[in-house]
């Protein structure tokens, strides 16, 4: 500690000139004076050596007093003109000590927090329903590809401050904004609704947020082909979803009954004489078992209208995907289209929050695309950020859809590195919640692990996810917002994830607890904000084409993003032949690799045959194409 404080400071040459000097005299008689020939006192007055020098002094004067009787006044005088000589500057360093002490310390503190901080973006409360959430659960690191993720970090950290000229925040092909919103407008092809309804129309959606968005805007063209009137769609409750809301929790009816009124009369209640029939009793329940999946406009004439006609009124139960793509009329295509992208607002209260949420990750407010108008309508800019401007301005993000939660897991039927009992878990839970599932498989040939993941069923891992942005080029500090967070396997899942990208954020970080109290039990709401985030983000990166949440947000922003709203679509199929190769690929091949999957998923393409309208709007019942400049 004394080395440390004096290596500049001047040496006190009065110290060992007035003690020897005082000793002189007495050197014939007392030659091992412990004080007499010690250079270091000099050197060392702010440390140890010059306290222990001092105690051993006065040690010896006590002890030997006959000894250095002659001695004793001289050396007390001069040791006294010392310390009043010195005082200051012991005291200073005494004083600096103690000060670069309390420094180091605080410094330690602020790095601890620091630390804790960063780990809170992983470990606050990360989901408001399951116990089985990413930030709830520490296990050791469940690593499938680590020689990989090893390359990554390496390189990720090499283009920390180059500039790559690569740039996927940008729509790679320009021809993207020559396709223009219009399924909103009237063309000589307008059916318009009949003076006469044939009955009523009952439509109960099952599944979450997502399913029953496309259940309503199904249920609203098939009306309009029975020439019905549309009763506002219920939603059933799930054990899954644990979800009471209904249609007016979720949307705005107003809004929506008179953006369709021109082509479907829709109606919030059955007519009073209807409501106390029993559907089942009269022969117009509806049931999955009744009407195939993708079905047909004419299974609906045949099945439905009938009853219809002779009852006044038919329910759909469970409605979801009932209706085809193709064939379909145009205008039926087109009232999908209307009521999917114009219709169905979100009440004002999920505007609202959705809003704050969308001002937190960017770090400022004001309605800044078409996208966000459509979402948010003028609510971005009534609320004022207090910290608008406080980080350095607006902030670009990418928003991330990690379908990987344990509902998915299971019913994948892959393996992700987790062993035996990875396997033993995720059959338990097949066998409680797809009981059906379970009874399919014991009829077919079975189909290996291995082999699923060769053909692309398997669901991308955090890791393998993390790992498609790293050979991208993204880079370490690229600002994530993470939908849903219900991420199966817990933070051993997630650690290899925000290695590589810290910067990961959830709706449950960016917003307070009371900001999310009116939400907490409300799944579909929650997820209506991952909607509002995802579909406003600078950025969207999914995971499985899939996923419902995933399609309907790649459509809304193909439709509203005017061509500079891009989105990540990783082919499963081609990457896990990528991810084959990982214990041999080089770093430059499987960035090229990557990219090129990407880039070809990115291409602009106008619908296919039998191709979902809510993921790709580019066809001309939707979407008008302009000529480009």
């Amino acid at each position: 500690m004394g080395k440390l404080g004096s290596p500049r400071s001047p040496r006190p040459q009065s110290v060992g000139a007035d003690l020897s000097s005082g000793m002189k005299e007495c050197q014939g008689r007392c030659p091992e004076s412990v004080l007499g020939n010690d250079p270091s006192l000099g050197r060392r007055i702010s440390g140890g050596d010059y306290n222990w020098n001092r105690k051993l002094l006065l040690h010896g004067l006590k002890n030997e007093p006959a000894k250095f009787g002659a001695c004793r006044g001289v050396y007390v005088g001069k040791k006294h003109t010392w310390f009043r000589k010195h005082v200051r500057s012991a005291v200073f360093m005494f004083g600096l000590m103690g000060f670069l002490f309390l420094l180091d310390s605080l410094m330690v503190s602020i790095f601890d927090s620091m630390n804790l901080q960063s780990s809170s973006v992983q470990s606050k409360s990360s989901g408001l329903k399951e116990d089985r959430s990413y930030a709830n659960e520490e296990k050791s690191p469940v690593l499938m590809h680590d020689r990989l993720l090893n390359l990554a970090s390496s390189a990720l950290a090499e283009k920390e401050f180059k500039q790559d000229s690569l740039n996927f925040w940008e729509e790679p092909f320009p021809h993207a904004s020559v396709w223009k919103p219009c399924a909103i407008r009237k063309s000589s092809k307008t059916i318009g609704k009949s003076e006469k309804s044939n009955g009523f129309i009952l439509v109960s959606a099952n599944g979450g947020l997502n399913q029953q968005r496309v259940a309503i805007c199904n249920a609203v063209a098939v009306a309009s082909l029975l020439n019905a009137t549309l009763v506002l769609p219920k939603f059933l409750y799930s054990n899954v979803w644990k979800d009471p809301s209904q249609f007016g929790d979720i949307y705005q009816e107003e809004y929506f009954i008179n953006i369709m009124k021109d082509e479907v009369e829709i109606v919030k209640e059955l007519p009073p004489h209807l409501e106390s029939l029993d559907m089942e009793a009269i022969g117009s329940l509806i049931t999955d078992a009744d009407i195939p999946k993708e079905a047909k406009p004419i299974e609906y004439i045949d099945k439905a209208l009938p009853l219809l006609s002779r009852n006044g009124v038919v329910h759909f139960l469970g409605f979801g995907n009932r209706l085809g793509f193709d064939p379909l009329p145009f205008e039926l295509q087109r009232l999908r289209c209307k009521c999917n992208f114009h219709a169905l607002k979100f009440v004002p209260k999920i505007q609202q929050v959705g809003s704050l949420l969308v001002q937190r990750i960017r770090k400022y407010d004001g309605a800044q695309s078409m996208l966000d108008k459509q979402l948010l309508g003028n609510l971005m800019s009534d609320i004022p950020l207090k910290e608008n401007h406080a980080e350095g301005g607006p902030s670009k993000y990418l928003a991330l859809h990690l379908r990987f939660e344990v509902d998915m897991v299971a019913y994948s039927l892959c393996e992700f590195g987790g062993g035996e009992k990875e396997q033993n878990e995720l059959q338990a839970y097949r066998e409680t919640h797809f009981p059906l599932l379970i009874e399919r498989l014991k009829n077919v040939k079975p189909v290996s692990p291995a082999q699923w993941r060769k053909l692309g069923k398997c669901p991308l891992t955090p890791e393998e996810a993390a790992l498609v942005l790293s050979g991208l080029g993204f880079k370490q500090g690229t600002y994530i917002y993470l939908a849903g967070s219900h991420i199966y396997g817990g933070l051993s899942r997630m650690h290899p994830f925000t290695n590589l990208y810290p910067n990961l954020v959830t709706k449950e970080d960016l917003l307070s607890p009371n900001e999310l109290e009116p939400f907490r039990n409300f799944s579909s709401q929650l997820a209506a904000l991952d909607f509002i985030a995802c579909a406003s983000a600078d950025m969207f990166a999914m995971t499985d084409s899939g996923s419902q949440l995933s399609s309907l947000v790649s459509g809304f922003r193909t439709y509203y993003g005017g061509g500079r709203a891009p989105t990540l679509r990783p082919n499963k199929k081609r990457l896990a032949a990528i991810l084959l190769e990982s214990r041999t690929i080089e770093w430059k091949s499987f960035e090229e690799r990557v990219r090129k999957m990407i880039e070809e998923g990115q291409r602009v393409r106008v619908r296919g045959f039998g191709r979902s309208i809510y993921r790709q709007p580019r066809c001309p019942e939707c979407m008008c194409k302009s000529n480009l400049h």
